[in-house]
């Protein structure tokens, strides 16, 4: 998993979008942000490291979503505009690559920059309830991952507007992070 300033250039969002030069995102600056990542090689065992991570944060259902042409079918294109736009959710995401790339950008506040994770099979992220993030397949245009829930599987996005600059969860992470009294 790999860290870094998103260029903000238009054009593919598939792209890497990588400033020239790079400017890498340190894993401590990440921390800061309630942001965590680990790697766990898809080996025999794997499925017990998911399993500890879970148990340890209270998460009790999974599923596993096809992202590409093939998984998505007609529903394709929207889903992937769908995820790109800019949302928060108000449960901690988690999600682990089984197989496939993409890229999670987050919001770093209080710069409102956008950060870019580049994620492959074996990279687990967890984004904290209340941050602005986005996701997008790169130019391989498929993913497959495994979400895990503390509840039922459900997915719901808040796009960011200004009601969603106050919702409780989003102020309770911009606490979490000192940014708000």
């Amino acid at each position: 998993m790999r860290a870094y300033y998103f260029d903000n250039l238009p054009g593919d969002q598939r792209l890497p979008h990588d400033s020239n030069p790079s400017r890498p995102v340190t894993t401590e600056l990440l921390k800061k942000l309630k942001v965590e990542t680990f790697h766990i090689p898809l080996t025999d065992g794997y499925q017990d490291k998911i399993d500890a991570i879970a148990k340890e944060r209270g998460y009790k259902n999974r599923d596993v979503i096809n992202i590409s042409k093939d998984g998505l079918g007609d529903a394709y294109e929207d889903k992937i505009k769908m995820f790109f736009d800019e949302h928060l959710h108000e449960d901690e995401e988690i999600r682990f690559l089984v197989d496939g790339s993409g890229y999670f950008d987050i919001r770093e506040t209080p710069t409102d920059s956008w950060i870019r994770i580049a994620m492959c099979s074996g990279d687990l992220l967890v984004l904290p309830a209340g941050i602005y993030h986005r996701f997008t397949l790169d130019e391989g245009n498929k993913v497959e991952a495994m979400r895990l829930f503390k509840d039922e599987p459900k997915w719901a996005a808040l796009n960011r507007s200004p009601d969603t600059d106050h919702n409780v969860h989003r102020v309770e992470y911009l606490k979490s992070i000192a940014q708000v009294a």
